[in-house]
């Protein structure tokens, strides 16, 4: 069975990320808009979700608030979560690294860079 990826992000290019990760081998991609469609999944359907990706402004549910209720859920407190974002203020990155997030990229972002650090975080133990 394939592990899936979500991706959380409310803009419309993201293709290029969905193809960079669909291409890691046994890798599922799940695409949602929002942060609360993001939690109906995770906490409410069958699918098991190995990592998340995700925007910080997003509609409902914003990304802080997201890797927040990710890290204080006993089920994925370890689930590998990489948050981008066009936010560049410094304390940004900062401040998902001390939610919980394990890596940051500020837009514009590298589609292989992003699926190489998934690709590390899903093989770590």
């Amino acid at each position: 069975m394939a592990r899936a990826v979500l991706i959380v992000e409310d803009g419309n290019n993201i293709a290029p990320l969905e193809i960079a990760l669909g291409s890691l081998n046994g890798v599922k991609v799940v695409v949602v808009s929002n942060g609360r469609d993001a939690l109906e999944l995770l906490y409410g359907s069958s699918i098991e979700i190995a990592a998340v990706v995700t925007d910080l402004h997003l509609p409902y549910v914003d990304g802080f608030e997201l890797v927040e209720a990710i890290r204080s859920h006993t089920r994925y407190s370890r689930l590998p979560v990489v948050v981008v974002s066009g936010d560049s203020h410094p304390e940004t990155s900062i401040r998902v690294r001390r939610l919980g997030a394990d890596a940051f990229f500020p837009k514009p972002y590298s589609p292989a860079e992003i699926r190489h650090t998934l690709e590390a975080l899903l093989d770590a133990p």
